[in-house]
């Protein structure tokens, strides 16, 4: 890949609540390439930008009197989760809740597009992507990434066949853009692999990975021991390379910070990815003090800003050859790509 692609994470989340139309506009504004949507069911199988199917921190819907006897418990991927869930909404009943800020305390300023914008469906992203790519006359890409695939699956509400449908369902998606479609599990993105064959060219599979002593849910659920690190290794991406064509590593397994916050060396795992013909997309740059290694941070307490640590930590990770990365500020990103040198 000759260019580093920036992509906006969950839109320009920095500065509009996430997973927003405006969000992903204002990343496209700010030089994303790629715009990212999260992706969780209604209860009527309309695939939706959230970033969790639990939806009282990203929206009104606390606040709505009607669907107050909504709020239920569940147990998403082996943790009790307490609130209002995606797939307990039909989609018209969606569209009347209002998007909030994630995380008010790391980015107070947000607060105020509260109750603004609607919650968007994968295919309103697709659209607006395509309206974008005509007025700046770049293609913008898009990144959507399966929530808890078998949780789905396990409720009657597989995210799979409906991503395909939707993406198919519009040219731009379908033949135009490239789309990176990412997961942490590994067995829904096998089961893409076999559904597609070689049918969408344009069309990248992605496996995301966290922390290396995690594992992925569905090796939870099967009972397999491996983690994240066991993918990491030489053997791990050789592995991955015959269902995907990249990854999207936690930025701290690629290259972690001391006690004190400055850099350490860089693992071996954008070599050991590049050998087997994987891409590599990091997460996730993030602008506030809350968010930096120690030197890195500006004057201020955990809500301060600071760009020019953010450029430096970017370029820090450009240096272990990424192929692009994802942040919630793509101006910042757009700054730190277009000012590296190698």
């Amino acid at each position: 890949m000759d260019r580093v692609l920036v992509v906006g994470h969950r839109g320009a989340s920095a500065l509009r609540p996430e997973h927003t139309l405006e969000a992903y506009r204002k990343a496209v504004e700010d030089g994303a390439d790629i715009i990212e949507p999260d992706l969780v069911s209604t209860k009527d199988g309309v695939l939706v930008a959230r970033h969790e199917n639990e939806i009282s921190g990203t929206t009104n819907v606390a606040d709505i009197a009607k669907f107050a006897d909504r709020k239920t418990r569940k147990t998403i991927d082996g943790v009790e989760f307490t609130g209002w869930f995606t797939e307990d909404f039909t989609l018209a009943e969606l569209k009347e809740l209002r998007a909030r800020e994630r995380i008010p305390q790391a980015r107070p300023a947000n607060k105020t597009f509260n109750d603004q914008y609607e919650v968007p469906t994968l295919a309103e992203v697709i659209s607006l992507a395509q309206e974008l790519s005509a007025s700046t006359g770049r293609t913008i890409h898009l990144y959507p990434e399966t929530k808890h695939p078998t949780y789905f699956q396990s409720i009657g509400l597989p995210l799979e066949d409906k991503l395909v449908e939707t993406l198919r369902a519009n040219e731009f998606s379908k033949s135009k853009a490239t789309v990176y479609i990412q997961s942490f599990e590994v067995a829904n993105l096998k089961a893409l692999r076999q559904k597609l064959g070689g049918s969408q060219p344009n069309w990248k599979l992605v496996q995301l990975m966290e922390a290396r002593d995690k594992k992925p849910y569905d090796f939870v659920a099967a009972g397999d021991s491996r983690t994240y690190n066991d993918l990491m290794t030489e053997a791990g991406m050789k592995e991955i390379a015959k269902y995907a064509q990249g990854v999207g590593p936690y930025k701290l397994t690629i290259m972690n910070v001391d006690s004190v916050g400055n850099f350490e060396k860089p693992t071996d795992l954008v070599r050991n990815a590049h050998a087997a013909g994987l891409v590599v997309f990091p997460y996730t740059f993030r602008p506030e003090n809350a968010f930096l290694p120690a030197p890195l941070k500006a004057q201020g307490d955990d809500t301060a800003r600071s760009t020019s640590g953010s450029v430096t930590e970017i370029q820090k990770y450009l240096e272990t050859g990424i192929d692009g990365f994802f942040t919630d500020d793509p101006a910042v990103g757009r700054q730190a790509v277009d000012t590296f040198k190698r």
